[in-house]
């Protein structure tokens, strides 16, 4: 059962401790002490055609972001055996532009087969808005999961992309779904949205029936419209996470881009007040924590959930 808008107004005057330890006490309850770690390729990188204002890969802004067509199989393979390795139990194949051509698709639906015959390592993938012909194409080839983030409200979203709407991206979800694959959707807290559009946002996740929620937080890269945005208060933040925890009460709440810099020494608060699982490895553009440093972060959280 999902929360009511007269609930979610109780819980937004709550007292930030109290509010984190009822999202802690709901996590453990419905999630037990599951901890999921993913590990992400930028497989294809630049020169997108959107003009999504947070994204240092859109051909629309002048950014230091790498430039390539999408990577050979042996490398992608290379990478998704590193990220068996550092403990990631999901690879993602991340590409940029809003959609797939005819021969990516074809590398793509090779890649998978090779990475679950040769690794075995769940694949998911990002790429950009597809249909449900290709989807299926996706699922036959071993996909298991399609990430396609809904970025913020759909009352937000006209003021960080032009190119293509929150139809479209709610449209993708339920083709993936229709497509019989699990989604991942979430978006970045930190655009300038406010907190009733990041409770509109949970509502449209809760809406599409996600069960897996990457929570990123803006790193405003030099080059984009977003990059002079100031950044959130580490308590706006943590309490954006506790809510999400209570409003999906039992989807995976990954932390991804931007947690390090966003939240530095009050990292460990965000797993203590809901979320549950980490990207590793780093993100598209930008480098994230050690590997090791986040497995023995995310075993000594197992451990706190424990006593």
């Amino acid at each position: 059962m999902h929360l009511q808008p007269p609930d979610i107004l109780k819980l937004q005057a709550l007292p930030l401790a109290e509010l984190m330890r009822q999202a802690l006490s709901t996590k453990l309850a419905r999630r037990g002490t599951s901890f999921s770690l993913c590990s992400i390729i930028n497989a294809k990188s630049g020169r997108c055609s959107e003009d999504c204002h947070f994204c240092a890969q859109s051909a629309h802004y002048q950014t230091e972001a790498p430039v390539y067509p999408l990577l050979d199989k042996a490398r992608i393979l290379t990478a998704a055996r590193e990220a068996q390795k550092i403990g990631a139990t999901r690879f993602s194949l991340v590409t940029s532009g809003k959609g797939l051509a005819s021969d990516d698709l074809e590398q793509v639906l090779d890649i998978i087969r090779a990475i679950r015959k040769e690794v075995g390592i769940k694949v998911c993938a990002s790429l950009g808005i597809l249909g449900e012909s290709e989807l299926r194409q996706l699922k036959e080839a071993g996909l298991s999961r399609y990430h396609h983030n809904l970025e913020t409200s759909r009352e937000f979203f006209p003021r960080i992309c032009t190119t293509h709407s929150f139809a479209d991206r709610i449209a993708t979800i339920k083709a993936a779904q229709a497509a019989g694959l699990s989604v991942c959707s979430g978006g970045i807290f930190g655009l300038g949205e406010s907190e009733a559009d990041r409770l509109s946002m949970a509502k449209s996740l809760v809406e599409c029936g996600i069960d897996s929620v990457p929570l990123n937080v803006l790193i405003p890269l030099a080059g984009t419209p977003c990059a002079g945005l100031p950044p959130l208060a580490i308590a706006e933040i943590l309490r954006a996470i506790a809510l999400y925890r209570l409003i999906l009460p039992e989807a995976a709440i990954r932390l991804a881009a931007g947690r390090e810099s966003a939240l530095a020494d009050y990292l460990s608060s965000a797993f203590l007040g809901g979320a549950d699982g980490m990207m590793i490895g780093g993100y598209l553009t930008q480098r994230g924590r050690p590997p090791e440093a986040d497995r023995k972060f995310a075993e000594e959280i197992q451990q706190l959930w424990s006593i």
